[in-house]
């Protein structure tokens, strides 16, 4: 990387932590940027920031669509706020298969906090990575808390065994869940309710409050049934109305108890250790494929080799052990 743009990363990385909302989403544009002549500015940006990360509170938010969770993250933000934390929310999109572009609407469903000056919102599309979240979620992470965030919001695409993604990447984990029980509890997996480390059930007002009191129940015997991640914490189970704003406050106060169990008993610390051991074999795992599908020899022959595995003419593991020779040179 040339003097010019060091230099570059360095303004950018002053500003930013000057509290430059424009330098903020600027840095985010750059570190979500593919082309390869931004990868060593934003790179140098990282190391800049670094020093001045890892002091926020980092929440991942997972739901079925359609349980409302861009309202009760409008609200839950605008409680945090309203005590005077600073909260981002990277509010990741899903992005279309056919087209490669996605929705990017959250601001529009969270309009009042994203008016808020002490709110910043980013949508970001998922780019087809594994977990819906988007592939620089943890840079743009960093680089809210190296701005002066000290709540972090990550709000996944939806439901599923692939959501492990936000879960090694934040503090906490909650699930949102709709009113209801019975068969829609059998319709969760199993493997997603095993991350939370609380359960919401949302829209517990009006007619819907009696099948929430019924969920909550029921959700709270189903966790009872599955080994706990650590045993300083059970998850609970909660209830609130994101439309009323009734129980956020104790979503808000459940999040401080988890990280206050987590701090005394060291696991915050060794897990945001080991997630930062998992980010970096992941990194390593991208940019081997990278270099794997540039390789001139591997190039010339992958189409033709996965055309046979396809037709069945070869098998998925003679095809593999030819291409990755030609990779290493064996």
């Amino acid at each position: 990387m040339t003097k010019a743009a060091d230099a570059e990363a360095a303004g950018l990385a002053d500003k930013l932590r000057a509290g430059d909302r424009r330098a903020l989403a600027r840095a985010i544009t750059l570190i979500e940027s593919t082309k390869a002549d931004h990868a060593g500015e934003a790179e140098a940006l990282l190391e800049d920031l670094l020093p001045f990360t890892g002091q926020s509170v980092r929440i991942g938010i997972s739901g079925v669509p359609g349980v409302g969770k861009s309202t009760f993250i409008e609200r839950f933000g605008l409680h945090l706020v309203g005590q005077g934390h600073k909260v981002a929310v990277l509010a990741v999109d899903p992005s279309s298969k056919v087209s490669g572009g996605s929705i990017l609407g959250d601001k529009t469903r969270m309009e009042e906090l994203s008016r808020h000056p002490q709110a910043f919102i980013r949508p970001s599309p998922t780019g087809g990575t594994l977990g819906g979240v988007a592939r620089r979620t943890r840079e743009a992470m960093l680089t809210c808390e190296a701005a002066g965030f000290d709540v972090v919001i990550v709000e996944t695409v939806g439901v599923g065994q692939s959501e492990t993604a936000v879960a090694e990447m934040v503090d906490i984990f909650l699930l949102l869940l709709p009113p209801g029980g019975g068969d829609e509890l059998q319709g969760i997996k199993k493997g997603i309710v095993e991350l939370a480390d609380a359960v919401i059930v949302n829209k517990a007002d009006g007619d819907l409050k009696p099948a929430a009191d019924r969920a909550a129940a029921e959700y709270y015997a189903a966790l009872g049934l599955l080994r706990a991640a650590n045993a300083e914490w059970r998850p609970p189970v909660l209830k609130c109305s994101a439309l009323l704003g009734e129980g956020i406050e104790a979503v808000w106060e459940t999040v401080q108890k988890h990280r206050q169990a987590m701090e005394a008993s060291g696991a915050r610390a060794a897990k945001r250790a080991a997630q930062a051991g998992a980010w970096m074999w992941s990194e390593i795992a991208d940019r081997l494929m990278r270099q794997f599908k540039a390789h001139p020899e591997v190039a010339r022959e992958l189409e033709r080799l996965e055309r046979q595995v396809r037709t069945g003419k070869t098998t998925p593991t003679a095809a593999a052990r030819r291409l990755v020779g030609l990779f290493g040179g064996d």
